[in-house]
């Protein structure tokens, strides 16, 4: 019996590593599956743009928020480092990355734009050494470019229809998409990849963050 008993404790134990590990390795390389948030606030009216950049029928506030979610579902694992190209090729990433590839979808070139900007007024930027590959993915860039070029909407979430799907929100170091999902205050989530650790890429963030820098809609 005493045999047996230790078995089963021995059984026990070796299950509970393997769950622990497969837990570590899942939060690490980003393959847990992302979480469906609760839908709320479904009478919220959905801002429309009345910008189509690419020119693919549809507007660019949809092209965007269909952008972000088309990068997640790709489940980016999180490393921050260059590239000579710009937009990261390997399926790794950061929070800039989601709002690139998000621009990007709705004809949006962020780097290019970015680099445009910093040679027309580097001064603005505090730059003295240009890198277009690196300096349209550093969160203190995209605070200068949106803040000159986007348009700047409300900072208070309590005013949630004003906040929209697709529409930009950056933090003092970080930065994602609004997403069209809200949880039951009617504030939106946040599409967004804050570390190698994230559990979600889309998260309800906004009441529980103190670090809100902007609001920003592109059209």
């Amino acid at each position: 019996m005493l045999s047996r008993l230790k078995y089963i404790k021995y059984a026990a134990g070796i299950l509970t590593a393997f769950l622990l590990i497969t837990a570590v390795r899942c939060f690490a390389v980003g393959t847990l599956p992302n979480r469906k948030p609760d839908l709320y606030g479904q009478n919220t009216e959905v801002y429309i743009s009345s910008e189509d950049a690419d020119g693919d029928g549809i507007d660019d506030q949809t092209d965007i928020l269909a952008g972000a979610a088309e990068y997640i579902r790709s489940r980016p694992k999180y490393k921050s480092r260059y590239y000579g190209t710009g937009y990261p090729d390997d399926g790794y990433g950061t929070c800039v990355d989601v709002v690139g590839y998000a621009l990007n979808h709705a004809g949006y070139d962020l780097m290019k734009m970015v680099s445009d900007d910093i040679s027309a007024d580097p001064d603005a930027y505090g730059i003295t050494l240009q890198d277009p590959a690196i300096d349209f993915r550093r969160v203190k860039n995209l605070k200068v470019y949106f803040s000159r070029h986007a348009v700047r909407l409300t900072d208070d979430i309590r005013k949630t229809g004003e906040w929209q799907g697709g529409d930009i929100v950056i933090f003092d170091n970080h930065i994602g998409i609004v997403s069209d999902r809200r949880n039951r205050d009617g504030i939106p989530y946040v599409i967004h990849h804050s570390g190698p650790f994230q559990l979600y890429y889309e998260e309800d963030i906004l009441q529980s963050r103190n670090d809100l820098y902007g609001h920003f809609r592109i059209s």
